[in-house]
Formats: C-alpha cells, sequence, structure tokens
C-alpha cells in the first residue's frame, strides 16, 4: 500500500476513491471499503482513502472533540490489510478548513484521478461542511466521473458508528463494542519505561505509549497482547490515571502478563480488551493498591480458565 501526504499523486493510474476518517474500523467502515474494492476490481480501478489528520474536530474544538478509538498507525495497517492500493493522509489545518466544496471535488478529480467515488450517504464535506452527497453526484456527472452512496449498517436497529463504538467502551460495554468492531477493541503501542513501581509490588508491567491523552474506556481490564515473535499473552490491564500514586496524571496503559519475564521494551504490542473487571479507584496507600491487583490477577486468570 502506498502512503502519500496530502491531496496529490505522482501516480496517474484512475482510482476507485473513498473518504472519512475511519476511526474504529467498524463493521460500517468495512462493508464501505469492502464496497469500494469490488467496484475498483469491476471497473479495472486502484483503489484509494482520503483520511484526515488530525480529525476535524480536534482541529476546531479539541477541548469537545471525541475520543480517539485508533491512532494513524492502527488505521494506515488497517486499510493496507485490506488491500487498499493507496492512502492519502491530508493535514487538516486552517488552509484546508477553508476548501469550498467544488474546489475538493475537483481536487479529488483532477489530482488523485477518482473516476468512481463512493461516500457515507450522511458525508459532510468542504468549507462550512456545504458539501453532501447530491452536490458531489452532480459535479461527477459534468465531470465524467462516477458517485454513489453506501448507506449506514445496523446491528439491532442500532446504526453502527465511531459514536457507538465509543458510548459502548465508556460504558464498559465490551460485548457490544465487539459486535459493531467486528473483533475486539484493542490498543497499539510500543512499550516504553514507565517508573518500575509494577517490578517494586511483584506485578512488572509493560507500558503502553499512547498516542492520545484520552482514550475511550478505563479502568481494569482482562487483556490478550499480541507481538510479533511473542504470539498471544494473557495478562491484567490498567488503564487510567493512577490516583493511588499520581496526581492529576495523564492517562497510561499498563499490562501485566502472566508467566512472562522477558525484556520486550521498544517493541510494538497490541492490547486487546476482552472483560472489564472493575473501575480504576484510589486506594490510602500500595499495600492496599498491591493487595487489590493480586485480586484482579486471580479473577483474570479465573475468566481466562472459564472462556479457554
Amino acid at each position: 500500500m502506498k502512503i502519500q501526504r496530502g491531496l496529490y499523486s505522482s501516480d496517474t493510474h484512475p482510482v476507485a476513491l473513498t473518504i472519512g476518517n475511519f476511526d474504529g474500523a467498524h463493521l460500517g467502515h468495512q462493508a464501505l471499503l469492502n464496497e469500494l474494492i469490488a467496484a475498483g476490481r469491476a471497473r479495472g480501478l486502484l483503489t484509494a482513502v482520503v483520511i484526515f489528520e488530525p480529525h476535524p474536530r480536534e482541529f476546531f474544538t479539541p477541548q469537545q472533540a471525541p475520543a480517539r478509538l485508533t491512532s494513524l498507525r492502527e488505521k494506515l495497517e488497517f486499510l493496507a490489510a485490506l488491500g487498499i492500493d493507496r492512502v492519502h493522509v491530508c493535514r487538516f489545518n486552517a488552509h484546508f478548513a477553508k476548501m469550498s466544496a467544488a474546489e475538493f471535488i475537483n481536487v479529488l478529480h483532477e489530482k488523485l484521478m477518482a473516476r468512481f467515488v463512493l461516500i457515507g450517504d450522511d458525508f459532510r464535506f468542504g468549507s462550512e461542511r456545504v458539501g453532501d452527497f447530491a452536490l458531489m453526484e452532480k459535479i461527477g456527472a459534468k465531470q465524467g466521473f462516477a458517485v454513489q452512496a453506501v448507506h449506514s449498517v445496523k446491528h439491532d436497529g442500532v446504526r453502527i458508528s465511531s459514536t457507538a463504538v465509543r458510548a459502548a467502551l465508556a460504558a464498559g460495554q465490551l460485548r457490544a463494542a465487539q459486535r459493531y468492531l467486528g473483533r475486539h477493541y484493542s490498543i497499539s503501542g510500543r512499550v516504553v519505561h514507565g517508573d518500575s513501581l509494577g517490578r517494586k509490588i511483584g506485578y512488572p508491567t509493560a507500558n503502553i505509549q499512547l498516542k492520545h491523552n484520552r482514550p475511550p474506556l478505563c479502568g481494569i481490564y482482562v487483556v490478550n497482547a499480541h507481538a510479533e515473535g511473542l504470539g498471544v499473552l494473557q495478562g491484567v490491564a490498567s488503564l487510567g490515571v493512577r490516583p493511588t500514586v499520581k496526581l492529576d496524571a495523564k492517562p497510561v496503559l499498563e499490562v501485566h502478563l502472566f508467566e512472562f519475564s522477558q525484556q520486550i521494551y521498544g517493541k510494538h504490542l497490541r492490547v486487546e480488551f476482552l472483560q472489564k473487571l472493575r473501575d480504576e479507584e484510589k486506594y490510602p496507600d500500595v499495600e492496599t493498591l498491591t493487595r487489590q491487583i493480586a485480586l484482579d490477577v486471580e479473577h483474570a486468570k479465573k475468566w481466562f480458565e472459564q472462556h479457554d
């Protein structure tokens, strides 16, 4: 998969193209992208995806922007696994925000060689979000490229969306999130050095570098961890601000892996959240925290025994 920055391409091969943020890579996104791939094959076109970084809402209202479900790296891995040929990562800034809807459509056609465009039926674009499917279809008819809308995917009457996934995760409803995603929710990141508190109290942890300070879930979880060359490792994870030992701290993802003692600093770890055990709590001292961690480990191991 070729990754390009911005709305330009050195490749003159015409493409079937779609646009979106694809945060969470849920079943709705998967349906759209699979339809794009099928349309590309039927028309003899390569497939291209335009994504924005940062999310437009992070640019306009950073304090009110929704929690990210997936990092840019995770999105790119997801698109590559599906077989997308080209991804354009567009920096969303003040200049981009001022681009008119008509100008944006022209860029897709003239610079990215779009000959087929597939978008969600509720997709909005351009300055002031005035662009919609009807405008894309109208201009496409004039310029000679086809436009098609893909409709929402629903599960038990619920429209599958990034918002629905966030709500399920925030409520600790991991099964609902799994149904919307088609897989367990996971967070990926590089293992970095922490303060070694876990090692000092007998429960060493892999500290995962978080790219954003507002994860969509928090608490104590049963997890599987995936690392290249290590297979699937069982464990228990804490995702939160560690109120017992820190004050006004940023969220941290710490994973205690069972029967594991290798050094994995620098490795990229993907942590799958399988079951929520409890909310994060503040304890009077480290000794009380240590006793609770022992219980968390015991409960997580029992969960794995029951779900083997």
